[in-house]
């Protein structure tokens, strides 16, 4: 469900998504969306509105460092949950990988190495994927989950933690966003053709995206020279992603066991999403 904003053009609430068991997702619960830094007063106050006490901002710290952490922080009842998705990697950050996605990954990288990658921390960069799938984006999608376990189990439990409404965010909502997402919808029984749907949906608004990125020094030389094709989000990635995460391991909730996500941890999140 879109929801239009002044400083927002891929806002939307998840609610009302079909689930296995012919339920649905709850409306004003979790929603997604482009980075926040545009946010004017009539925007916070609908958020406010709708009941938002939680942003995950799944941007790197390259990302937040140049951008700002946007202006829900001058609200004391909004927490904000910063957790990068990227291999920003410094000592003491290692966390538990499941062992098939790589066969050998040092827990932490060296300090020159760990600057390195944060320079490189921003959506479009080619980085080489820690996993190869045979599809190349629902590869990077895969990543993440080798590269940040702990920030992927972390924003799954601010969904499930949060007293209010939770807002997930990247730069254009999409592919950072579209996983956890798309991961939290898993997790509470949606039907699978649901979530693909959902994610594909920031196709309609992706020409509005790009052109509010670049206009930010921070993504206008990225973005610089790739053709619209490239930042659809085309329904076969997440297929693809869902697919695999199913014949390899079970489903999201086994591989996520294996990062450390509890039975616990399922039924906050199923109480937050469903109830």
């Amino acid at each position: 469900m879109w929801i239009d904003m002044e400083g927002l053009v891929n806002l939307r609430d998840v609610g009302g998504m079909p689930t296995r068991d012919g339920g649905e997702i709850s409306a004003g619960r979790l929603l997604r969306s482009d980075n926040l830094q545009g946010l004017t007063q009539s925007d916070i106050d609908r958020l406010l509105g709708i009941g938002l006490t939680d942003v995950v901002d799944l941007r790197s710290e390259y990302e937040v460092d140049s951008e700002g952490p946007g202006p829900l922080v001058a609200y004391p009842s909004v927490r904000i949950h910063q957790h990068s998705l990227f291999r920003e990697w410094r000592e003491g950050t290692g966390s538990a990988q499941p062992p098939e996605l790589v066969e050998q990954r040092p827990e932490e990288l060296p300090k020159e190495l760990a600057d390195e990658l944060a320079e490189e921390a921003l959506p479009w960069v080619d980085l080489a994927p820690s996993v190869q799938s045979d599809h190349p984006v629902a590869s990077f999608y895969l990543s993440y989950l080798v590269d940040r376990p702990d920030s992927i189990l972390a924003s799954l439990r601010h969904i499930g933690e949060a007293q209010g409404a939770t807002l997930v965010h990247c730069a254009a909502g999409k592919d950072r966003t579209g996983t956890i997402v798309a991961l939290a919808l898993s997790l509470a029984g949606a039907e699978p053709a649901a979530i693909v749907e959902d994610y594909a949906a920031s196709s309609e608004r992706m020409e509005a995206i790009i052109r509010r990125l670049a206009g930010s020094q921070t993504y206008a030389e990225n973005l610089r020279g790739r053709p619209m094709s490239s930042h659809l989000s085309y329904p076969e990635t997440m297929e693809a992603f869902l697919a695999y995460v199913d014949s390899e391991y079970g489903g999201v909730p086994r591989l996520l066991a294996q990062l450390g996500w509890t039975d616990d941890d399922s039924g906050r999140l199923r109480h937050k999403l469903l109830r």
